[in-house]
């Protein structure tokens, strides 16, 4: 499907949060579209504190971009589940986002620009 997923490079900086800490800052963050869902900011994985990422067994498929693995992320007070996923070996389509980490928007985590 031709067109059903548009990359391009996210305007500005952005920082992702996760139980008050920051987790990562980009300036060099990716917004995937894909169809009618809502925009995805996509960071850089070398701009994210892994030390917070915890890989998780879950994986999805996405007929799209491919298989996604997923990472738990360990704040001072709990471990939000599943929260993080990463196309490690994407289908062409979602090429671009190799090496990126999106964040699930859930309370706990906040993705914004700054």
């Amino acid at each position: 499907m031709t067109g059903h997923i548009t990359i391009r490079k996210a305007a500005g900086t952005w920082t992702v949060r996760a139980g008050g800490a920051v987790l990562g800052e980009s300036s060099d963050a990716l917004e995937l579209v894909e169809g009618d869902y809502p925009p995805v900011i996509y960071f850089p994985r070398e701009d994210i504190a892994m030390a917070f990422l915890d890989p998780s067994d879950k994986t999805s498929h996405c007929p799209h971009k491919g298989d996604a693995r997923y990472f738990s992320v360990v704040t001072k007070s709990r471990t939000l589940k599943n929260v993080v996923w990463s196309y490690e070996t994407p289908n062409e389509p979602a090429a671009q986002v190799r090496n990126y980490l999106a964040f699930h928007n859930v309370e706990e985590v906040t993705v914004e620009q700054i």
